[in-house]
């Protein structure tokens, strides 16, 4: 019997994660939490992709030692701290980047996987 595709693992391609934050973080105008950035991508990807604590926070912590996003303390709407990041001028110009590169890449998967 195969198996649902949704309850399958999904694995990203190396760098998608973070490209995927970054895009979260532009989509939404307010800070956003890890929680809250994982939530989304999961909303917006009709449940296809998950993204674990495991992975997420540490691709945060690499986005803020490039510079690619500012973190901030603050207090979450259920009274919890929470770190709220923000995207960075140079963190929309590095998503800028990586979106036409993996544009690139997509269209070249997608001329192998269709027919001619």
């Amino acid at each position: 019997m195969a198996k649902d595709p949704v309850s399958r693992k999904s694995e990203l391609l190396p760098g998608t994660l973070e490209m995927l934050i970054l895009k979260s973080l532009e989509r939404n105008s307010e800070p956003m939490h890890g929680y809250g950035i994982a939530l989304y991508i999961k909303q917006i990807s009709r449940e296809v992709l998950r993204v674990e604590e495991g992975s997420l926070y540490p691709a945060l912590q690499r986005l803020a030692l490039k510079g690619l996003v500012h973190g901030e303390w603050r207090e979450s709407d259920t009274g919890r701290r929470a770190r709220y990041y923000k995207l960075t001028r140079a963190g929309r110009k590095q998503l800028m980047e990586e979106v036409a590169s993996f544009e690139k890449l997509l269209e070249a998967i997608l001329r192998v996987v269709q027919p001619a």
